[in-house]
């Protein structure tokens, strides 16, 4: 293993970041040009469309990425996990679009919006992301993405100038993911090698993959079910569309969490496999502390810079966005922390059972309380079920490894980054209630947030930012 995490950090950070750097630079634009309306009508179709993207994918490419992590000393066998496993996705697509069609079809309205959003079910059929991402290759992955969201932003622009383009819009993104999962089959000759029809088998281990995708059908309850019964329940496009705002931009900071877990998962499943207990642990914690080295922040700064941020950032008609914001700034430390050990811990080492059982427990608080809350409070109940629910799988997940890992540590861990991050909170949040909302003041809050916060941990001496500081000066020496 002599790929390096922290490069494959780097890379499946701008991965992710470029996945999502589309609609972060494209918001400003088209919250104004598709209005709170437009944004909702697409928020809402998307959370239909997810569904049958979710049955497409099946909780393969989760049970691939750990095939290929345990294999990545043998050609023929990531080979032959490559061909079965694609062959489970053509089967899977092929069932989702035809169930698709049939409900769609049964829709009142005009259905045009959801035809263009069914290609991003075609769109799982050729991404083979998790492929490279179990051989730890992210740098090809990364150069993909940078081209085609480039390209992108740019039609966007060129494109997308009234109301009425909100179909056009949609069938732009569909196209553009379509075409993003197939320009990286021109990396495969490389890794794949021949292997004998008779060897493969698509059904090989698909009650293993059933098991994996039985948690995400749990998380799909609580990340895409609260935007469709936002829909259903008030009737309101716009309370969709707040809410579309307000978690894009929290779902864009956690990218840079998260995409530790995608990284480290392929490197404790080789140990696992290993028999490297001891490694294990020691990545675990390394992993627990850099997302509280992250989380910490990103909470009290998305509380304090809302009310600066959003008008500018949104234009006129998103007031609403922000105590939408400042209550969904707690899913950067739930999730941050449910990813570590779910993701990063649970899933490699075969224990897809528990992690099921935990996002089933917070599929049902987030169901519960969406039914009381939403007809009460709208977007703002939603966004109290979603965070309610985050924090119940985390506390379920460390009561199950309590006895591996200690909860008590796990927590010590955060003190530093606790009371300086309430330290920049108090001196942000000031900041942001005396200077009017623009870009210019925006980023000065930020840029004295960030300084005082990485002063503050200087001053503590800090091992996580003493490390990194470490490697900076490392690389700038070489």
């Amino acid at each position: 293993m002599s790929k390096s995490v922290s490069k494959n950090y780097i890379y499946n950070v701008s991965y992710q970041l470029l996945l999502l750097i589309t609609p972060f630079i494209t918001t400003p634009y088209l919250s104004r040009v598709l209005e709170p309306a437009g944004i909702g009508t697409y928020s809402y179709t998307y959370s239909i469309v997810s569904y049958f993207i979710l049955l497409a994918s099946l909780g393969v490419a989760d049970y691939a990425q750990r095939e290929i992590a345990y294999q990545q000393d043998n050609p023929h066998l990531q080979s032959r996990t490559f061909y079965e496993v694609n062959l489970i996705r053509f089967l899977l697509v092929g069932l989702s679009l035809c169930v698709y069609y049939f409900v769609v079809s049964r829709f009142s309205g005009d259905h045009l919006i959801y035809w263009y959003q069914a290609l991003n079910i075609v769109a799982v059929l050729f991404d083979i992301s998790w492929f490279f991402q179990g051989l730890e290759e992210f740098g090809k992955i990364v150069l993909r993405n940078f081209i085609i969201k480039f390209a992108s932003i740019i039609l966007i622009f060129v494109l997308i100038h009234q109301p009425d383009d909100l179909n056009k819009y949609v069938c732009l993104i569909g196209m553009m993911n379509v075409l993003s999962g197939l320009s990286i089959w021109l990396y495969l000759p490389k890794y794949l090698v021949p292997v004998p029809r008779r060897e493969i088998k698509p059904l090989r281990n698909f009650s293993i993959i059933i098991q994996m995708f039985l948690p995400q059908i749990a998380i799909q309850i609580y990340t895409v079910l609260d935007k469709t019964m936002i829909g259903v329940m008030t009737g309101s496009p716009l309370e969709n569309g707040y809410y579309e705002q307000a978690e894009k931009v929290v779902k864009l900071s956690l990218t840079i969490v998260t995409s530790l877990g995608t990284v480290m998962l392929p490197r404790i499943a080789y140990a696992y496999a290993h028999k490297d207990y001891e490694t294990i642990k020691t990545n675990m914690m390394c992993s627990y502390r850099f997302v509280w080295f992250l989380t910490m922040p990103m909470f009290f700064g998305f509380i304090a810079i809302s009310n600066n941020f959003v008008p500018w950032f949104f234009g006129p008609g998103y007031d609403k966005v922000v105590p939408l914001m400042q209550i969904l700034s707690g899913l950067v430390i739930a999730i941050g922390l449910s990813n570590v050990t779910g993701i990063q811990y649970m899933l490699p080492t075969n224990q897809q059972n528990k992690l099921t059982l935990t996002v089933i427990c917070g599929a049902i608080v987030n169901f519960a309380l969406n039914i009381f809350l939403i007809p009460m409070l709208q977007s703002i109940g939603a966004a109290i079920a979603s965070l309610i629910a985050e924090i119940t799988v985390t506390a379920v997940q460390f009561y199950i490894v309590r006895n591996i890992f200690s909860v008590i540590h796990i927590l010590r861990l955060s003190l530093k980054y606790l009371v300086s991050s309430f330290l920049m909170f108090i001196v942000s949040y000031l900041l942001s209630h005396h200077l009017s909302p623009s870009i210019i003041h925006t980023f000065l809050i930020i840029a004295i947030g960030c300084s005082l916060y990485f002063g503050l941990l200087f001053f503590f001496k800090d091992s996580m930012l003493m490390k990194v500081t470490d490697k900076i000066k490392e690389k700038l020496c070489q």
